[in-house]
């Protein structure tokens, strides 16, 4: 039986930071934008709050910033591989975050069947985020049916990795999980755990396991 692999971006894909922070750091805006970081991860504002607060700081954004940051960022090593490995054994993986989909969707590119991140209006911005865009922690659970269906699977047949809060519904409703350099949101929850800078060996932690 065919699996879905779901992985968050955000502290799992990248190390150690978000995409919005790889965003505004192209701005010389880092250090407001850590500040949100901490308070989505602590619970102190939610997903709509801080796409507001990131979409006002970005009132100079343009392609070319997105790709340097994409193109910057600290990744996990052998992301590629492992999604080469996946589609080779007839098996689907996707990308579910709550960053915007402009740099989420670029995934696609290394191999994932579908990207999904928050919707941003198009850049340069001239017009608000609409906040019934920005994605949540159970909107991951709804966007894993939705890839289930498209792929004639269940949840039974998912495997998700992430590693905070927003990570939290998916891995309560799916039977096979890997925290990834995980913060404690997710302890008990998931049935493996990987500290490091390679997918792989995260991946070969469910590697074959039904």
């Amino acid at each position: 039986m065919a699996r879905l692999h779901l992985f968050d971006l955000d502290g799992t894909l990248l190390h150690g930071t978000s995409a919005p922070l790889e965003i505004s750091r192209q701005l010389g805006l880092e250090a407001q934008t850590l500040v949100l970081d901490q308070s989505i991860s602590a619970g102190l504002i939610g997903p709509p709050e801080y796409a507001a607060q990131v979409y006002d700081l970005w009132t100079q954004l343009t392609e070319e910033h997105v790709t340097a940051a994409f193109e910057g960022a600290p990744w996990l090593a052998r992301i590629r591989e492992v999604w080469a490995e996946i589609r080779n054994m007839g098996e689907y993986c996707a990308v579910v975050s709550l960053s915007p989909s402009f740099f989420v969707e670029r995934l696609t590119g290394w191999g994932a069947h579908a990207a999904y991140g928050s919707r941003f209006p198009a850049l340069p911005f001239a017009e608000p985020v609409d906040p019934a865009g920005v994605l949540s922690a159970a909107a991951k659970v709804l966007i894993a049916d939705r890839l289930c269906a498209q792929f004639g699977l269940t949840r039974d047949d998912c495997v998700a990795y992430g590693d905070s809060l927003s990570d939290k519904d998916l891995f309560a409703t799916v039977p096979v999980s890997v925290a990834v350099n995980a913060d404690d949101h997710l302890s008990g929850l998931a049935t493996h755990s990987y500290v490091g800078k390679d997918l792989w060996d995260a991946y070969e932690l469910v590697r074959g396991a039904c």
